[in-house]
């Protein structure tokens, strides 16, 4: 019996152009620290670096930690500077990147189904993102942070996805078994991954990423539509 369904966030409960999504996202980055001077290419490099240094974490570190000495190996400054100008950011200027998003209003749906079955849910979104800007994509889904029992955010994460650690730590916090989980997402590689550990997995195919061009119909796969009516189709749970 599936108790608890795991969610990716972008591109899965929040569909999204992701190629328009990075262009606003470091476009905005990029505008902001080049009022203070600072070569926009040097900042969007570093976060870059920053960020492929969180997605080979091998859990000694938080995702955070892990982030910011690669970043200021590429950018002088003063650190605490910084990070008001991020937190800023994420503030007042994030929110003009949601204009590459396209919010539905199935997930919402999903989330009273879920909640009226008794299933738990939690938000698996990769944690390359610190709390401020998850909690601002999932307000832009039309979804609420107390829609999830847990959510992975760089200060709280040591691995990504895909990752089976990453996984892992979920049924941990969780303290669920991976036979009773169901991850869903719209990567192939990266949310399909769970299923090495024995998780249930569901492929949403709106704005699908195949990079390796696997065979999807080895998954669960469908669209928006066809998600809801798989969770619909899914026993309440009777304990």
């Amino acid at each position: 019996m599936i108790k608890a369904i795991l969610f990716d966030l972008d591109g899965t409960l929040l569909p999204l152009d992701e190629t328009k999504f990075m262009k606003l996202y470091f476009g905005g980055i990029g505008a902001k620290f080049a009022k203070h001077g600072y070569d926009p290419n040097q900042i969007i490099q570093a976060i870059i670096a920053g960020t492929e240094q969180m997605r080979s974490n091998d859990g000694s570190k938080t995702n955070e930690q892990a982030f910011w000495p690669v970043f200021f190996q590429r950018i002088q400054g003063d650190s605490n500077w910084f990070y008001d100008q991020f937190v800023d950011f994420y503030e007042t200027g994030f929110d003009q990147v949601s204009e590459s998003t396209s919010p539905s209003e199935v997930p919402s749906q999903i989330m009273k189904i879920l909640d009226h079955k008794r299933i738990r849910k939690a938000l698996a979104t990769n944690p390359l993102f610190p709390k401020i800007a998850t909690h601002k994509r999932i307000g832009w889904a039309g979804l609420q942070v107390s829609d999830f029992e847990w959510i992975s955010t760089y200060e709280v994460s040591k691995y990504s996805k895909p990752s089976l650690n990453y996984y892992q730590c979920f049924l941990d916090k969780m303290g669920l078994k991976a036979e009773e989980c169901a991850m869903v997402g719209n990567d192939a590689d990266e949310d399909m991954a769970a299923r090495e550990l024995g998780m249930h997995v569901f492929l949403l195919t709106d704005c699908l990423n195949n990079h390796q061009g696997k065979d999807i119909q080895v998954y669960p796969h469908g669209t928006m539509n066809e998600l809801y009516e798989w969770i619909e189709s899914l026993p309440e749970v009777i304990e």
